[in-house]
């Protein structure tokens, strides 16, 4: 490769604006003890200190009045992490059990059918009649 295409190759891409795609950024999650030091901190703020605590925190005024609210409403209850997702299905235990129960008995059952049907057909094997009784007339 000569230097001349070395040089144009290093000053094409200089050129070039960088096409590589980022990560989408993670969204933020607060802790209740940070949610709960961060409101005790904006209440003994005077006011102009309150703004200069959200931008040193990275913060917006709406995320203190969402945080006083949950406090409002529960306590700690509102600042504890959720868990997401659906919910889990209260009766879904008691009909595993069920499920499992009912195919033990229907194993069970087989069993039963196997044993009783066994003289039925030794008795047709050796050709002897049974009775009602299952022995023999």
């Amino acid at each position: 490769m000569s230097h001349r295409s070395e040089v144009s190759a290093s000053a094409i891409s200089q050129e070039r604006p960088d096409s590589e795609v980022l990560a989408k950024p993670e969204r933020r999650r607060f802790t209740a003890e940070y949610k709960l030091r961060i409101l005790q901190e904006a209440e003994q703020c005077a006011n102009g200190e309150r703004g200069a605590l959200l931008r040193r925190e990275g913060l917006y005024s709406s995320h203190l009045s969402k945080w006083r609210r949950q406090r409002e409403a529960g306590q700690m209850n509102g600042l504890a992490p959720r868990q997401r997702g659906p919910k889990a299905d209260p009766q879904a235990a008691e009909l595993t059990q069920l499920r499992c129960e009912n195919e033990r008995l229907k194993r069970k059952l087989q069993q039963a059918d196997v044993i009783i049907d066994t003289p039925k057909k030794l008795a047709q094997l050796f050709g002897v009649t049974l009775g009602e009784n299952g022995s023999p007339t």
